[in-house]
Order: C-alpha cells, then sequence, then structure tokens
C-alpha cells in the first residue's frame, strides 16, 4: 500500500517568518511619474526602501491650513526609508523619513524652483492579497516637515507643515519563509 504525501499548507499573508516585497504607488505613473519600493519583513517587523518621482501630480492639494492656490509642488526624484510594524493581520502601521525634493511653481509666473525637505511622519495601510503573491495596499499618509520658505519675485512660497495623502500601492510578495 503506498501513502501519498499531503500537500503542504502555507501560512496566512500575515503570518510569515520573512518576505521579501516590491511595490509602486500606481497612480504615480498615471501622471507621467514613478514610485519604486523594495522591502523585508521579518515576522511583524517591515523595513523598506522607496523612490518616488511624481511627474505632473500636484502635492499642494494634500496640505493642510497653509497651501497655497498660488503655487503647485511637484515631486521630483526622492528616496525614502520606511519601518513598519503589523499590528493585526496585514494591517500596517508605519512611519517614514525622506528626502523630498519638491519643484515649486508659482502659477502666474511660470517660475520654478526646488525645495529640499526631510519630511517624516505616519501611515496606516492594509495588504488585501489577491491569490498567495499579488496584493494591493491602500493608507493614509500624514506628512510632517518643518517650515520653509522660497522667494520668487513677486510672492513667496512656504510649504505646509503637514500633508494629509491617501496612498494606493499594488505590491508582489517575491519570496517568503513561513512561520
Amino acid at each position: 500500500m503506498q501513502i501519498k504525501e499531503v500537500a503542504k499548507s502555507h501560512s496566512k499573508s500575515y503570518d510569515v517568518k520573512s518576505a521579501i516585497e516590491v511595490e509602486s504607488l500606481v497612480p504615480m505613473f498615471l501622471s507621467g511619474g514613478y514610485h519604486f519600493g523594495v522591502g523585508y519583513r521579518y515576522e511583524k517587523f517591515r523595513v523598506r526602501l522607496s523612490i518616488i518621482n511624481g511627474g505632473s501630480y500636484d502635492a499642494e492639494t494634500a496640505g493642510v491650513n497653509n497651501s497655497s492656490a498660488d503655487f503647485k509642488r511637484y515631486y521630483k526624484t526622492s528616496p525614502g526609508l520606511f519601518l513598519g510594524y503589523n499590528l493585526w493581520r496585514n494591517l500596517e502601521l508605519y512611519t517614514y523619513f525622506e528626502a523630498h525634493t519638491f519643484e515649486i511653481e508659482q502659477k502666474s509666473t511660470g517660475n520654478r524652483k526646488n525645495l529640499h525637505s526631510l519630511d517624516t511622519g505616519l501611515g496606516l495601510s492594509y495588504q488585501f492579497f489577491i491569490g498567495r503573491y499579488l496584493y494591493i495596499q491602500p493608507g493614509m499618509h500624514v506628512y510632517l516637515r518643518a517650515n520653509k520658505t522660497i522667494n520668487f519675485e513677486t510672492a513667496s512660497y512656504s510649504i505646509p507643515n503637514i500633508d494629509l495623502s491617501p496612498v494606493i500601492r499594488l505590491g508582489v510578495r517575491l519570496w517568503s519563509k513561513d512561520n
């Protein structure tokens, strides 16, 4: 009599010992920009490196309190470091540090200047897995930054200290090791 080996059952997507994931803020591609991130998960902890370029996306609309209707703010190529923790299942709370370079455009003149900002903050998102490897990760970011002002010929621009930004990432888990 021969006994067949039972197929190995895989852990839930949130119950892995370690994993490597790549992801992207897909809406950046719609504005002519890009975003790529690569992350390593160890149990409930995750570290991720990313690079973003917003193309023609105007980030000024995300500013709280002191955003300006007289200016546009574009993400230029900028790196980021994200540190996260899974609170429950695939619900992740994370902090980040991003060295943003924004291109500020004065609408009335079309003049543009670069403004550098070290941004930090908190994010909360949930990974919805489609099968074993592909995921969609909607979330919300709260960006915090120091006061910064740049002068144009006819006006001054002050970057908002707080941005509220909804995000949606598409990702792939390239490799994982079950608990």
